[in-house]
């Protein structure tokens, strides 16, 4: 029993000095250069930040292995709901180059990198779950609360990203979400094509055979 009390008291305490350490670097940085987004993290600031968001993950999460097989299915299943929720910052293709993605402190990473497809499966629905702290990465555990299959098949189609096939890309782009810009636009287009279709029967000839 003391042995136990022991570790959690040394986590507690590593995790303490990680945090002291990451606030002094994020307070030195805002002083030094302010609290702008554009700016990129040091090296170091990524380094540190990875090594606490590690730490932050329950041993017992980082050993779930997914459930969920990466069949088409389930792929299909991952693809979809990556289009509608995570493409925004993330991108179809998980590079992070988007208008949302390049503007998040720090920047939406590239999830086909070695950074993100190390993690463990574990790991990854930890985060898809909780989020993180200090970044734009919401936590989705509430609305994924009562289907895990959400979160599972989105670790599935994380690990097919280097994979992705350009006909999947182009699949995607049907179901991105759509601005009210690109709303109208879309039905001004299908109104034009219905009224040139309407126009070609009205002046199609009439044909008679005798």
């Amino acid at each position: 029993m003391r042995r136990w009390l022991l570790r959690a008291l040394a986590a507690i305490g590593a995790l303490a000095l990680v945090a002291v350490i990451v606030g002094g670097m994020f307070l030195a940085s805002a002083i030094r250069g302010g609290f702008a987004a554009r700016d990129q993290p040091s090296a170091l600031d990524a380094r540190i930040a990875r090594a606490a968001r590690s730490m932050a993950v329950p041993l017992r999460a980082k050993s779930l292995k997914n459930p969920l097989a990466a069949t088409p299915d389930v792929l299909a299943h991952g693809r979809a709901h990556w289009a509608d929720h995570c493409a925004p910052c993330h991108g179809n293709d998980g590079t992070g180059d988007t208008q949302i993605g390049r503007n998040l402190y720090p920047k939406a990473p590239d999830m086909r990198a070695a950074a993100t497809q190390s993690l463990s499966d574990g790991e990854l629905y930890y985060i898809i779950q909780n989020g993180i702290r200090l970044s734009g990465m919401p936590a989705w555990g509430e609305s994924h609360a009562e289907d895990d299959r959400e979160s599972w098949s989105l670790v599935a189609f994380v690990r097919h990203l280097p994979r992705l096939a350009p006909e999947e890309l182009k699949e995607m782009e049907k179901l991105n979400p759509k601005s009210p810009d690109e709303w109208r636009e879309e039905q001004e287009e299908e109104e034009f094509l219905r009224g040139d279709e309407g126009r070609a029967t009205e002046q199609k000839p009439d044909q008679h055979h005798h």
